[in-house]
């Protein structure tokens, strides 16, 4: 499905529904669009797909969809989940990532809190290591919770490693960047969203261009993001990893 995230083209959800873990997850934007259909019955009398809410739910009537894309493009895998998720079998993740290996002509982006089970995975898949269009990631939305995930990520195996700083909660301090590739960067959005000081932002932006990682800042969010707008310091930043 097409979406106006700012560092993707499509996104694809073999799952959808899951359960909060971290801070991260407190005004999670995917809960609060499902749960408003959740016991929704169409006009045509059919469930709405999102009839049971948030609730964890495979969806393996979508995984064949990215065959049928005729132009390459990047794609967030389970926009609406967490592909990592306790609540996804072992064999199902593996026929998700069975789909991205058959499709190279799409770049795949799966970022995830459960960076543990990414880790042991990730570990019996070696032909990860040139997979350069599957591109893992962990969400870092504080230090307690965040930071930590940062290590399990790279000693995971993947070709491109990246950080989701969204919400970034607090300010991270240095961080190790060693094996990192991207780092996306953004402030808490809509109703209830928690304040992000822009000199936490600075410091991230300033620390990936000291070490040579992209740097892409989504957006400074608020109630209103798109007043707030994406510009830091003048000017965007829409970094990609690449050469």
């Amino acid at each position: 499905m097409a979406t106006k995230i700012e560092w993707t083209d499509e996104t694809w959800n073999p799952v959808t529904g899951c359960v909060k873990v971290s801070p991260g997850c407190k005004h999670c934007y995917a809960e609060t669009f499902a749960e408003r259909f959740r016991g929704t019955i169409m006009p045509s009398g059919k469930l709405h797909p999102f009839f049971p809410g948030f609730d964890p739910t495979l969806r393996p009537e979508r995984l064949d969809h990215p065959f049928g894309w005729k132009t390459p493009r990047r794609v967030f895998v389970n926009s609406m989940s967490d592909l990592f998720g306790e609540f996804v079998p072992d064999e199902f993740l593996a026929r998700v990532f069975d789909v991205m290996r058959r499709t190279p002509q799409h770049t795949y982006q799966v970022l995830t809190k459960r960076a543990g089970r990414l880790r042991e995975w990730t570990s019996t898949q070696g032909w990860l290591r040139s997979a350069h269009h599957i591109w893992l990631g962990v969400s870092v939305e504080d230090q307690k919770h965040g930071v930590p995930r940062i290590a399990e990520l790279q000693h995971a195996i993947a070709a491109v490693k990246f950080l989701s700083v969204e919400p970034l909660l607090e300010r991270l301090g240095p961080l190790d960047l060693r094996q990192i590739d991207w780092v996306i960067v953004g402030g808490e959005s809509g109703v209830g969203a928690r304040e992000m000081d822009p000199t936490w932002v600075r410091e991230l932006r300033d620390q990936c261009v000291e070490e040579n990682v992209a740097f892409f800042f989504k957006q400074w969010g608020g109630i209103r993001k798109k007043i707030t707008g994406r510009k830091l310091d003048g000017r965007t930043w829409d970094q990609f990893p690449g050469p």
